[in-house]
């Protein structure tokens, strides 16, 4: 054998037609499969058993393409330089197809969507087209996955869904939704919103004030549930406190008189004015435990994800009540 005769050249493999199982690719994904350039114009051209769903993403089959087929093209159409760096994670689905995902009955299915927002970092060179628009970011938030696909979490979503909006009806449904289905707080959703410098729309803000009043329901009856499903002592809900003669002391969600321990509910909100709010709820309750009364502090995502864990807290509160000073002797009135 001679050893000095070159080999030939490698001829460059490629996969045989019936070898694409996939449904979706990329240009640069076809590329890697060794798929010519000419090739993949010729069977994306009209009548082509391909279809370009968006630049340089096609759906490899003939058929319309789903919902589904549409979710992970706006993804891929996102990633097509890489779609990671520095600036954070990679793109996510957000807006109505994110909340689509996470189980919301008010946002259409995601067959039935115009167009499908995508969440990208701030710094990325990318543009809406065709039915993926491009939704920036300065801190991307990390996503959860969905039907293996990365989602914006429920808040996020709601807002970038919001912006499109103008149908006061619509934003109050979803913003409803998002807090009585569970999603998230009332007060991650003002975050959100007054992120995006959405809170100056008249009907957002409306919405807002609704769904605010129903998350402070919400939280009510959940605190009531607590104490009964716990079998904790009944207390006396929704008082004032004052000193006889003297100044208001504030009210409480649950007091025990005979145990002098309160439980108040944190529903507050991000507001501009939140460091004075939370100045005052703080010197109120240093001053209720100057008096002898204990303050236990619960929030809305506690008692919904760790009703167990707050009674636990209350009923260690009531019974330490024998080891601790006398309370001064205080007023309740309804609130």
């Amino acid at each position: 054998m001679n050893h000095d005769t070159p080999l030939p050249a490698r001829s460059r493999r490629r996969p045989a037609p019936s070898a694409l199982t996939q449904r979706l690719a990329s240009a640069p994904q076809l590329r890697a499969m060794g798929v010519p350039a000419a090739e993949v114009a010729g069977r994306s051209a009209e009548g082509g058993d391909w279809q370009q769903l968006l630049p340089g993403v096609f759906l490899l089959r003939p058929t319309a393409p789903t919902g589904d087929d549409r979710l992970r093209a706006a993804l891929l159409y996102a990633r097509r330089d890489g779609g990671t760096g520095p600036q954070g994670p990679g793109p996510m689905l957000t807006g109505l197809a994110g909340l689509a995902l996470h189980g919301f009955s008010s946002a259409p299915p995601p067959e039935a969507l115009e167009r499908i927002d995508v969440l990208v970092g701030r710094t990325r060179r990318l543009r809406s087209t065709g039915f993926a628009r491009v939704v920036r970011a300065p801190e991307p938030p990390e996503p959860v996955e969905l039907g293996g696909l990365p989602v914006a979490p429920v808040a996020r979503a709601l807002a970038d869904a919001v912006s499109g909006l103008y149908d006061a009806g619509a934003v109050r449904r979803m913003l409803a939704e998002a807090v009585r289905g569970g999603h998230c707080e009332p007060a991650a959703v003002v975050r959100e919103l007054g992120r995006l410098r959405l809170l100056s729309r008249p009907h957002v803000r409306d919405a807002v004030e609704a769904v605010l009043v129903e998350g402070r329901a919400l939280s009510e009856e959940r605190l009531y549930e607590m104490v009964r499903e716990f079998r904790l002592p009944d207390p006396v809900w929704n008082v004032d406190l004052r000193l006889p003669g003297g100044p208001h002391l504030g009210g409480v969600d649950a007091y025990w008189p005979e145990h002098a321990v309160a439980v108040e509910l944190d529903t507050r909100v991000p507001r501009p004015d939140e460091e004075a709010l939370w100045s005052a709820y703080t010197r109120k309750r240093e001053h209720l435990e100057r008096l002898g009364i204990a303050v236990v502090h619960v929030t809305p995502r506690g008692l919904r994800e760790s009703a167990e864990r707050q009674a636990a807290v209350v009923r260690t509160a009531l019974m330490a009540a024998p080891d601790r000073q006398p309370a001064a002797y205080v007023v309740v009135l309804p609130r």
